[in-house]
């Protein structure tokens, strides 16, 4: 159990704000050397371990943020998924190549983790860890999870090189040589991981743009949307206006679009006449089309939180709605079983409706894919806008809530991240930080400090080119989901098998032979 906390605090070390990824295959190597030699459910509790030192420190954020309850809740419920992977060690140790289900089963925990229960939450899967690395490149060819996947296959490999053997004379030669094999296969893994680094795919450029991000900056306190709700619309305004009468002086070249953050406009645009107003002033002051960040209503029970494409001329238009709303955050699941009415969860009177849009928006002539908070952690939003055609990436993004707290960089980095996976430029907006210009290769072009008014009008490049990981899609995920079931299949018989072998000689030949039938009594 020392090992297993020990790993998980050394995995949460891999991310923001400590970012020593080289942490990252040591925190899996502990967690395998941890369950080895351990029966099935010794092993899911040295893994649940491993997973509450992990998770309960990778979002301490929520804690400072949400909640106390909150964070409790979700730490423990995501926890228990390393704890699934520790049940699954052990029959997976008796299989050939037990580094490589290993891996698989810990991708597919990753895979389920960030979608279930309600829509999952992905905060901590591997690749995440990736960006500023040799490693990164390698997502433009295999994706978030592919990269997930080779990063646990290096811990795991590394543990087979690790676990202790027979000491004494001549012992370690023989044992060097028995793992001969992980340590080829160890040396394969690290060159694919690298190989991209030297190689990287090549994304052709078809044109540029030049786009605009306004971080409006909140009024009163900095972690509070809903402090001043209409104030917040207003400062984007300004900061918009400001952008605007700096383009007509010629200190600042003319945005081919103006990205606002989301709840930019946290009350229903359609509804209040004040912020419809303030932004068509925006939109008329640049002469070109704003995406707006709103939270429009949909009738007495939902809302929408949207990004609305509003056009100088048309006025709104082409909308994408967030897909993937915070459970117990931004609506409350089955409501109508449980409603409550306590603490924050009272502050939620109308659920949050996930969006379903797989086609990128339209935004002033350029195919703009679009993600909203949090989407941007999960493959399907980026992915499907990308393959049908989106040209650049943006993200509109309220992190008032995190402002004080370390989320906002573990997010900055999933963004960045996100850029090289889908080989394409990205803006992101939020309304107090962190904002920023993003190349296609992960590097930031551009940035503003949180908690300061700021615009954001930097070049960047379009293209339509698909990488390797967007033409894959989902079927990473797939093959490591299939593979997970084989290899525990296989390792419950194998596991089976050695349990019975190590039975003692009359108890086996008394469960292989049947027993004699007592004979019946005579009439």
């Amino acid at each position: 159990m020392l090992i297993a906390a020990g790993g998980g605090l050394a995995l949460a070390a891999a991310f923001e704000p400590i970012a020593w990824p080289f942490l990252l295959p040591i925190g899996v190597a502990c967690f395998a050397l941890a369950t080895d030699g351990l029966s099935v459910r010794r092993a899911g509790l040295v893994g649940w371990v491993f997973g509450i030192a992990f998770y309960f420190t990778h979002i301490y954020w929520m804690r400072d943020s949400i909640g106390t309850d909150a964070w409790i809740a979700l730490s423990t419920v995501e926890s228990l998924g390393y704890g699934a992977v520790g049940l699954a060690m052990p029959l997976l140790r008796r299989l050939r190549a037990w580094p490589l289900w290993a891996a698989a089963v810990w991708t597919a925990m990753e895979g389920i983790r960030s979608t279930w229960p309600f829509s999952g939450m992905p905060w901590g899967r591997l690749s995440f860890a990736a960006i500023d690395t040799p490693v990164a490149p390698a997502v433009t060819y295999v994706g978030m999870t592919g990269l997930s996947f080779l990063l646990a296959l290096g811990g795991f490999l590394l543990a087979a090189l690790l676990r202790p053997g027979p000491a004494g004379p001549g012992r370690f030669a023989a044992r060097l040589g028995g793992r001969g094999s992980y340590l080829v296969a160890f040396a394969v893994t690290v060159t694919v991981l690298i190989a991209p680094a030297v190689w990287p795919y090549q994304v052709e450029e078809t044109g540029t743009a030049t786009v605009a991000a306004i971080q409006g900056n909140l009024p009163g306190p900095a972690n509070n949307i809903l402090y001043d709700a209409r104030g917040v619309t207003t400062n984007h305004l300004r900061a918009t206006e400001q952008l605007a009468d700096d383009v007509a002086a010629g200190r600042e070249p003319q945005p081919d679009f103006v990205l606002w953050p989301e709840n930019s406009t946290a009350v229903d645009p359609f509804d209040d006449s004040v912020v419809n107003a303030e932004i068509n002033q925006a939109v008329e002051a640049m002469g070109v089309p704003i995406v707006v960040g709103a939270i429009v209503g949909d009738g007495e029970d939902h809302v929408l939180n949207q990004g609305i494409v509003w056009d100088p001329e048309t006025g709104p238009g082409d909308r994408y709605t967030k897909q993937n709303p915070v459970p117990y955050g931004e609506y409350i699941p089955f409501r109508d079983v449980w409603d409550p009415q306590f603490g924050q969860l009272s502050l939620i009177t109308r659920d949050m409706k996930s969006g379903t849009r797989t086609e990128p928006l339209e935004v002033g002539g350029i195919a703009v894919a679009d993600a909203i908070c949090f989407d941007i952690a999960y493959d399907d939003v980026v992915t499907e806008q990308v393959a049908a055609g989106a040209e650049m990436l943006a993200v509109q993004t309220s992190n008032a809530s995190f402002i004080f707290t370390d989320q906002i960089e573990q997010q900055f980095a999933i963004t960045r991240l996100r850029a090289v996976e889908a080989g394409r430029s990205l803006v992101v907006a939020s309304p107090n930080g962190r904002s920023g210009v993003i190349a296609s290769d992960g590097s930031v072009l551009a940035t503003a400090p949180p908690r300061t008014p700021a615009v954001l009008n930097e070049q960047v490049a379009l293209s339509t080119t698909l990488t390797p990981a967007i033409r894959l899609g989902a079927w990473p995920g797939r093959l490591f989901m299939l593979l997970s079931v084989c290899g525990l299949v296989l390792g419950a018989v194998a596991y089976r098998r050695k349990r019975e072998d190590a039975l003692p000689p009359e108890v086996a030949v008394a469960r292989a032979e049947p027993s004699t039938p007592a004979p019946l009594p005579s009439p």
